[in-house]
């Protein structure tokens, strides 16, 4: 699995790939494939935040916790659906919140947040691949201990970064980060069960930006159209 990675995140993650948690998942998703399982996203997507955000580059990081198990969605950046999907509802929350926090925001037709991985910002899941159609099936494999080392490094070697945490799942993952260099922000979870008591109307992209600035760095623009 290491070979579709950037070359900066394995400089940093090489050694995981030849510890014992690593080769135990990556025989379980051979295992799922040899069983005729469909798994998303697709092998060369699954590294895909990590290949259009390298180490050096991230600014921000957004984490999720399951890749979109629904045909033709994931392609391995977190709340983000391929073009020609259907935008989910967390995003469409996330459009509206940014519809409201960022002048001049309009939100687009699709749901890619490629543009901005491209930016700095990290858009992370916790669980990098699933079975088709059956959410959180490739959860507790070892893609944490993976995702967590990822965060850890972060906060080691970085400085700066600021850390969107959205729902009690991703803030729980608080604990890895060093407050003392980084800045957390957190809010409810954007999906339709939990955005309107907390979520909706936290400013969370304004303030991101204020901080980048804040801090000499660019801010994100969060625009897609």
């Amino acid at each position: 699995m290491s070979a579709a990675i950037e070359e900066s995140w394995l400089n940093v993650l090489a050694e995981e790939f030849e510890k014992p948690y690593m080769k135990s998942l990556k025989a379980y998703l051979l295992e799922e494939k040899e069983k005729g399982a469909t798994i998303y996203p697709k092998g060369g997507d699954i590294f895909n935040a990590l290949n259009h955000t390298p180490f050096d580059k991230v600014k921000v990081v957004i984490l999720g916790q399951d890749p979109y198990h629904g045909t033709g969605q994931a392609h391995g950046l977190s709340f983000s659906v391929q073009k020609g999907m259907a935008v989910p509802p967390s995003l469409k929350n996330i459009y509206k919140e940014l519809s409201t926090d960022i002048p001049g925001f309009t939100a687009p037709a699709h749901g890619d947040l490629t543009p901005w991985a491209d930016e700095g910002v990290l858009l992370l899941n916790a669980t990098l691949t699933v079975r088709a159609h059956e959410a959180g099936s490739h959860q507790g494999k070892g893609w944490e201990t993976f995702t967590d080392k990822i965060i850890t490094e972060l906060s080691e070697k970085r400085t700066g970064l600021i850390f969107l945490l959205w729902g009690r799942y991703a803030q729980n993952k608080a604990a890895l980060i060093d407050e003392s260099k980084h800045t957390i922000i957190k809010a409810a979870h954007p999906s339709p069960f939990s955005a309107y008591n907390g979520f909706l109307g936290t400013g969370p992209f304004s303030k991101t930006n204020a901080k980048l600035v804040a801090q000499g760095q660019s801010p994100i623009n969060w625009q897609l159209t």
